[in-house]
């Protein structure tokens, strides 16, 4: 979090804002991968995301809107729920087919789905601190950065209580 002096108080003030609402959820499946080359069943959670934005100050001049955070946390949700996810940079990963359905290795063990049901993501694996770091920078990406903006939090629980963030500079 980040300081301001509070007029006529003279003290350093941190300010964060924060967006972390129910409805900021999806459901999937997934495997996470270990280093030596054993996974975890395909198994599904209901993930949530919180946002957090530090600023620099918060006067009327400075003031953030929420409505297209709020909007870009929904489309992302809607987009890739009731999908099954699948890290295409994970080195235990080999996409064999990827036309009307997907076939795909993934340690050793061979998967086929219909497409439209797998979303592929650009990341190692499917972790929530895997999914964290890249949905902060899909945020980022999108929403570019007020000047007085400093960082991007984003937070991902798999279940109340148990998740990961990633917080990258703005």
């Amino acid at each position: 979090m980040h300081r301001s002096s509070v007029p006529g108080y003279g003290r350093d003030v941190k300010h964060r804002i924060t967006i972390a609402r129910e409805q900021y959820k999806f459901s999937c499946a997934h495997m996470t991968v270990f280093a030596d080359g054993t996974k975890e069943r395909l198994h599904g959670h209901n993930y949530t995301i919180a946002v957090a934005l530090d600023v620099d100050r918060v006067d009327l001049q400075s003031m953030i809107p929420f409505a297209p955070i709020k909007a870009a946390l929904a489309e992302l949700c809607a987009a890739w729920k009731e999908h099954v996810l699948v890290a295409t940079k994970n080195p235990f990963v080999q996409i064999v087919r990827d036309e009307d359905e997907l076939e795909f290795t993934l340690c050793g063990d061979r998967y086929v789905m219909p497409r439209q049901d797998a979303l592929l993501l650009p990341i190692d694996n499917i972790s929530v601190e895997a999914l964290a770091a890249h949905i902060a920078e899909l945020l980022a990406a999108r929403l570019g950065a007020p000047p007085h903006a400093k960082a991007l939090e984003v937070t991902v629980e798999e279940s109340p209580g148990q998740g990961a963030s990633a917080t990258i500079d703005l």
